[in-house]
């Protein structure tokens, strides 16, 4: 078999090419070469640029894949043109997608008028009303404008001639995670705090997480399975944990001796206060990939906190030093009740 993996060179795409490699399949990858693309031997690269595919035309041609990897798929725009560069040139194509695409993260952002859909969500939960969920946000991102997960998914699942595989992740987090996701959370267990606030309705809420080794296996399994053509799966660890418990099982694994305090919206100090509707809950059901594909989470959640948190204390030398007198002063209020 052979891949061509298309912005393959970043935080999660890297993992899925060593892991394809070690499984003996052929693998390109297309980038622009603005990044260290730290990739097997073996691995052949091909300089390109997604948004013009046509480019590289030729080389694409001589690498005839069997399948099309694409990572960074944003757009409509993106996902048309990439159908018409492999259309015929390859067998089928498996795209990431997101979670982002569930009505429930219209409604975290207030943007929905409907009740929370029930979670777990399975792959035909209700999606979003809205469209272009970051146009004008400001985000230092190339396609915040015109990013569209559900308008990628319809125009890669009503293209007959190139087959499509699509991939819901979820919030990826893990060694090299350009959102340092863990971070707020480490940043307070490493400076000592006695506890860390969270407003009641967001200690319960609950959202799918998923360590970047575990989401490149289950990537590299869609990769090499052809039963997938044709479906949407969500990809994610298990289980769900609730935002006390993952809090929780943060400061286990950085060996924090202090606890999580709920306070009310209230009572939470301003600049911990966060613009979301926690009622909608982005927990979502990956039975159909464990259960037709066999995927199985390769790192525990233990030793994958563990991975993440050994590299983000590495980071935290560079963070200015938080004020922390808004949150004593509520602290010290509820150690007083």
């Amino acid at each position: 078999m052979k891949v061509l993996a298309i912005g393959a060179t970043g935080f999660i795409g890297r993992h899925v090419v060593a892991l394809l490699v070690e499984q003996g399949i052929e693998v390109a990858v297309l980038h622009r070469g603005e990044t260290d693309a730290d990739l097997p031997d073996g691995v052949r690269r091909i300089r390109g640029n997604c948004d013009r595919l046509d480019d590289a035309k030729a080389e694409l041609e001589r690498f005839a894949p069997d399948v099309v990897l694409d990572a960074i798929l944003y757009s409509e725009q993106q996902a048309r043109g990439m159908v018409q560069a492999f259309r015929g040139n390859a067998g089928r194509v498996v795209a990431l997608s997101s979670a982002d695409v569930y009505r429930n993260y219209d409604g975290f952002r207030g943007k929905s008028t409907a009740q929370p859909d029930a979670v777990p969500l399975a792959e035909n939960a209700p999606l979003r009303d809205t469209r272009y969920p970051y146009r004008g946000s400001g985000l230092p991102f190339e396609h915040a404008d015109d990013y569209e997960k559900i308008l990628v998914e319809q125009v890669l699942l009503t293209e007959p001639d190139l087959p499509a595989t699509l991939l819901r992740l979820p919030a990826v987090y893990g060694p090299r995670d350009p959102q340092h996701r863990l971070r707020p959370y480490l940043q307070r267990m490493v400076d000592g705090r006695p506890g860390i606030l969270l407003q009641e309705e967001q200690a319960a809420w609950r959202w799918t997480r998923g360590y970047v080794g575990n989401v490149a296996a289950a990537i590299a399994l869609a990769v090499a399975d052809a039963r997938t053509v044709c479906r949407v799966f969500n990809v994610g660890d298990e289980p769900t944990l609730s935002e006390r418990k993952w809090v929780e099982r943060i400061g286990a694994a950085a060996g924090w001796r202090g606890g999580v305090v709920t306070v009310s919206a209230s009572e939470l100090p301003n600049h911990l206060k966060q613009p979301f509707d926690w009622r909608y809950e982005l927990w979502t059901d990956t039975s159909s990939i464990r259960e037709e594909l066999g995927y199985v989470e390769l790192i525990p959640l233990d030793e994958a906190l563990e991975r993440t948190i050994d590299w983000e204390r590495s980071t935290l030398d560079v963070i200015e030093p938080l004020n922390y007198g808004e949150e004593d002063a509520v602290l010290q209020s509820k150690l007083n009740e």
